[in-house]
């Protein structure tokens, strides 16, 4: 179940580890600058600077721990005093993590993401609780020590809104066909071979967008076969996300999304 909600969910939001052209560029705003600043993205360090969230991203990315410590912390919040539904928990690690996206990282600015993407954080955590971080002046989840929190309804009242005022940018969809291509943002729909280039061994790997289409008896099968070593990589991979497969099916049946190929 965990390998069938991680590929169905990475088709959802098209997120690609695809090589990137260009050098890492830190974002500004609320999020620390990479220590990569400058040079292409890559494999995330290990140790002690290892990605403690976001390792959808570990073989390509220009985050440390810098990056996904405060982004593990906003998710802890989310769960426990700003008593976010499951839903919410799934989407806001998504969205926290689009700073790790190696096509996020190469470009200046904070992360851009999709508007359709922002709406169904809004839809899921509209009940959740938020304050204005003091330090960030950015919305994020309430934490024990804030006096002063509401739910995120009575924030904003949308999600371009609440993107816009946790720190990210927002690519509205108005723009032509050519434009949204030639300016990615994270969280649209993309093609799952994008990032068929982070499976080690390719040759024995089956094609990503087939594997959408298995049902959970072929994943087992599939499973079985790995290496004890990649089984446990893909089973604590940093988005173990306790209702994936269900939460996105009910999404693709909600809004009649389709995977692209």
């Amino acid at each position: 179940i965990v390998v069938l909600s991680y590929v169905l969910l990475m088709s959802v939001l098209g997120i690609s580890a695809a090589q990137p052209k260009g050098v890492c560029v830190s974002p500004g705003g609320r999020f620390s600058a990479f220590s990569s600043e400058g040079k292409p993205p890559g494999k995330a360090a290990k140790g002690r600077r290892d990605l403690a969230l976001c390792r959808i991203f570990r073989q390509n990315t220009c985050c440390d721990v810098t990056q996904t410590f405060p982004a593990l912390l906003s998710v802890r919040k989310l769960s426990s005093t700003g008593e976010g539904s499951g839903e919410c928990l799934h989407l806001w690690e998504l969205l926290e993590c689009s700073v790790c996206d190696p096509r996020v990282g190469v470009r200046p600015g904070p992360p851009v993401i999709c508007a359709s993407f922002c709406d169904m954080v809004f839809e899921a955590c509209s009940e959740a609780y938020f304050s204005i971080d003091t330090k960030t002046q950015a919305l994020s989840p309430c934490g024990l020590g804030d006096i002063l929190c509401g739910k995120a309804h009575k924030w904003v009242s949308n999600g371009t809104e609440l993107c816009r005022l946790a720190g990210f940018s927002v690519q509205v969809s108005d723009a032509s066909p050519s434009e949204v291509v030639e300016t990615f943002c994270y969280g649209g729909k993309a093609s799952l071979d994008s990032i068929s280039y982070t499976w080690t061994s390719s040759k024995d790997r089956p094609v990503l967008h087939d594997m959408a289409s298995w049902d959970l008896e072929n994943f087992q099968r599939w499973a079985k076969e790995m290496p004890v070593g990649e089984r446990i990589s893909w089973a604590v991979g940093g988005m173990v996300l306790t209702a994936g497969l269900i939460f996105i099916r009910y999404y693709n049946q909600k809004r009649g999304l389709q995977p692209s190929s």
